[in-house]
């Protein structure tokens, strides 16, 4: 699923790549996706941008929004798996296909779930808006928004329920998490109530890190950009690391069910309350 990282990355390769390409044509879904939600019927996206050019695309919390020169954007979010592919390379199943005006086409598919809109206003969803209006990581104005969202919630609220939960950091979900809590040695269970000011500025530090490095590297390995490839951030906490040994301490990384999600964690180094 992308997260910030990857949605910086993408958004960035698509500026690179696609800037100022001309639509050919819009090609709706080869197959039904009861989990892929569209702005309309997809079949009417065609006589939308056919023609258009490309401007720029911005990538914001959980969303890449692709902006042509009519004023129509096309947003797609972290359940939205994008490539650029060669025409003649063209899979026989996708939710939308946007063909250029040379050999090249962006190709839209979904595995679990995702939306795919088409629109030439605000586009009225909640996680839309969330992450249209997100306080980015890297902004002066984050580390206000961080201390206050930290003393707003309950105290018995856990530290992954803080950070990845409800889209209250937009773009920073499970599996971003999961390192950000390795590098400060906190346990996902762990309760902000028996933070002291110390282990908080750890966990800030750390995300404000671990994000800088993510989105550096290209986005993490457990995910692929544009042209499939894999990020260059090595997770030191995912499905691929589970079961094997800690790299600091060389304890197993374990892995458990929690508030909806897999967590991964060291025993050792992210001891349990």
């Amino acid at each position: 699923m992308l997260e910030l990282p990857e949605v910086l990355n993408i958004s960035n390769q698509l500026n690179l790549h696609i800037k100022s390409k001309t639509v050919e044509n819009v090609l709706p879904p080869t197959k039904p996706h009861k989990f892929c939600w569209f702005n309309g019927k997809p079949i009417y996206y065609n006589e939308m941008i056919k023609g258009e050019k490309v401007n720029e695309t911005y990538g914001f919390g959980i969303f890449v929004e692709i902006n042509f020169n009519n004023g129509y954007k096309l947003c797609f979010n972290d359940g939205v798996n994008v490539r650029l592919i060669k025409k003649k390379e063209m899979p026989k199943c996708f939710q939308l296909a946007v063909n250029f005006t040379d050999e090249y086409a962006l190709i839209f598919t979904v595995q679990m779930y995702g939306s795919i809109i088409l629109h030439n206003s605000e586009y009225d969803n909640e996680y839309y808006l969330k992450s249209k209006n997100y306080v980015s990581p890297f902004s002066t104005e984050f580390k206000d928004y961080y201390d206050k969202i930290f003393t707003s919630y309950k105290p018995n609220t856990s530290v992954k329920e803080f950070l990845a939960t409800k889209q209250r950091f937009p773009g920073i979900g499970n599996g971003v998490l999961q390192d950000v809590l390795y590098a400060a040695e906190i346990n996902p269970h762990a309760k902000i109530n028996t933070f002291d000011f110390n282990k908080k500025e750890k966990l800030f530090n750390s995300l404000i890190n671990t994000l800088s490095d993510m989105i550096r590297l290209g986005g993490r390995n457990t995910e692929k950009d544009i042209f499939g490839k894999e990020g260059e951030y090595y997770t030191r906490l995912s499905k691929n690391t589970v079961g094997l040994p800690c790299v600091k301490c060389g304890s197993v990384i374990l892995k458990e069910t929690y508030l909806g999600g897999t967590v991964y964690y060291c025993p050792k180094c992210q001891v349990k309350d």
